[in-house]
C-alpha cells in the first residue's frame, strides 16, 4: 500500500528558500501524476504543481501563483518527489502535501478530487 511522507517544512524569512519532500513506499511512483498542493490558513486547499512520470520521461506544471519560484522534480533511486521553493513571500505560509494519482490519461492535473493517495503534510512559515 502506498504511504507518502512529506518533510522539510518550518520557518522561513520572505526571500528565502525551502525545499520540500514527498517519500513514498509500498509502491513505486511509475506512469503516475505527482502533485503538491497547499492550503493556506483559512483558505481551501490548492493545486500548486505536479509531475507527470510516464514511460521514463517527465512533465510538469505549475500554478501561475508560484511559476518561476518553485520548481518540482523527481528522484527515481529514492521514489521521492521534490518541491524547491525559492522566493517565498509570506503568501506562501501553510500546509503543503503531496498527492498521487495512478495513471496517466490526464496528462497533469492540479485538481484535487483527480488524486486518490495523499501525505499528511508538512507546514511552511513565511514570516520575519
Amino acid at each position: 500500500q502506498l504511504q507518502l511522507v512529506e518533510s522539510g517544512g518550518g520557518l522561513v524569512q520572505p526571500g528565502g528558500s525551502r525545499t520540500l519532500s514527498c517519500a513514498a513506499s509500498g509502491v513505486s511512483l511509475d506512469d503516475c501524476i505527482i502533485g503538491w498542493f497547499r492550503q493556506a490558513p483559512g483558505k481551501e486547499r490548492e493545486g500548486i504543481s505536479c509531475i507527470t512520470v510516464s514511460k521514463g520521461s517527465t512533465s510538469t506544471q505549475y500554478a501561475d501563483s508560484v511559476k518561476g519560484r518553485f520548481t518540482i522534480s523527481k528522484d527515481n533511486a529514492k521514489n521521492t518527489v521534490y518541491l524547491q521553493l525559492n522566493s517565498l513571500k509570506p503568501e506562501d505560509t501553510g500546509y503543503y502535501y503531496c498527492a498521487v494519482y495512478f495513471g496517466t490519461d490526464l496528462g497533469s492535473t492540479l485538481r484535487e478530487k483527480d488524486y486518490a493517495y495523499w501525505g499528511r503534510g508538512t507546514l511552511v512559515t513565511v514570516s520575519s
